[in-house]
């Protein structure tokens, strides 16, 4: 076995899949290796999967295996839509702003970015974008895509999605979520995956796992097969396939088949809360969203910034206003989160 070629030790905040694997994770893939097993989703682990998604969400609700979130996002929207179509999303969704285009150029949909400051989406913002249907002039509005927690970290409740669902069906129209975050969501609210999704109307999910101690596997879950148009061979033709898709199904098992989601999640959120506590009546630092999940959004002096970088790398969310993000794991500890708020402190003075 080759030397590690990083410090094993070292634990950052610049996001929630710059974390390694759980442990409960790489002994699910362990056990799945060996032997030889029928390829393409024909295995036990992934016949498995699909009783414990229907478990959480509903008899109706098939999953599809991923590599990753931009292919969940872009399969769920294909599937979804026509090439004539339009989603409508936040101005900071990630289907718009980090996907490199996939949505446009891989789905073949327009999307109508929609500002909302705090990256929640109403029925009354979506009906500002959600028009000329009929109208041979202008891609139809087809689906409202939002993300669960949001990109700014805020969560929408269940009423708030019921409300969204009723108004994009009430058009013809679907309701997709991003729900690379999920867990984080359902944790911080004290809901199950299901009371976020198929109680409230919603009709297809990005179901996440990297961010959540997954090495590489996501799924999209349809929830109302009534809504989609060739599931598996959108998958296919996206490059989405998984080969030895038992791996894939393995490790969505280990993390959804008890509550190694909840706990990951759980205490995610919490390094989060600490973090906020220790750094909010620091001189120099101003928290720009509230905590509600495992992201911290703040603005510091861009030479603190820099001097952080030094140490601990995270993201520029608004280099313009020095407003940066920093993104809790399953594996961030207390003393990771209080050498961190030490170290914050030390680069303002």
């Amino acid at each position: 076995m080759s030397a590690a070629l990083h410090d094993p030790t070292h634990h950052g905040f610049a996001s929630d899949n710059i974390s390694g694997v759980h442990p409960e994770v790489l002994e699910a893939i362990a056990v799945a290796n060996g032997g030889h097993l029928i390829s393409y989703g024909a295995d036990p682990y992934t016949a498995r999967l699909q009783e414990v998604v229907r478990g959480h969400f509903g008899d109706r609700a098939t999953a599809y295996p991923v590599f990753n979130g931009t292919g969940a996002n872009v399969a769920s929207l294909a599937m979804l839509t026509e090439r004539w179509d339009a989603v409508v999303c936040a101005e900071t969704a990630h289907i718009n702003v980090d996907e490199c285009g996939a949505p446009e150029k891989l789905a073949g949909v327009k999307l109508l970015p929609v500002p909302a400051p705090d990256g929640k989406l109403t029925p009354e913002l979506v009906a500002r974008y959600a028009w000329g249907f009929g109208e041979e002039h202008h891609a139809q509005p087809a689906v409202v895509s939002v993300a669960q927690s949001t990109e700014v970290g805020t969560a929408y409740s269940p009423d708030e999605l019921r409300a969204l669902a009723e108004a994009a069906h009430d058009k013809g129209m679907s309701l997709h979520v991003d729900g690379s975050r999920l867990g984080n969501a359902a944790a911080a609210l004290g809901c199950g995956l299901g009371d976020l999704t198929t109680a409230v109307g919603v009709d297809v999910l990005s179901l996440g796992g990297t961010k959540n101690g997954l090495l590489g596997a996501e799924a999209v879950v349809v929830l109302n097969p009534d809504a989609v148009r060739g599931p598996l061979y959108v998958r296919k033709l996206l490059g989405q396939l998984p080969s030895k898709m038992r791996f894939t199904s393995a490790q969505l098992i280990a993390l959804y088949e008890g509550d190694l989601w909840h706990r990951s999640a759980s205490h995610a959120n919490a390094m989060a809360a600490r973090l906020a506590a220790g750094v909010r009546d620091l001189p120099g630092v101003r928290l720009t969203q509230d905590v509600a999940v495992n992201a911290v959004f703040a603005v510091v002096p861009p030479d603190v910034a820099d001097r952080l970088r030094e140490r601990y790398f995270f993201y520029d969310w608004n280099a313009s206003t020095g407003e940066v993000r920093w993104m809790c794991s399953f594996d961030t500890t207390a003393d990771d989160v209080d050498e961190f708020v030490s170290a914050i402190t030390a680069a303002l003075a």
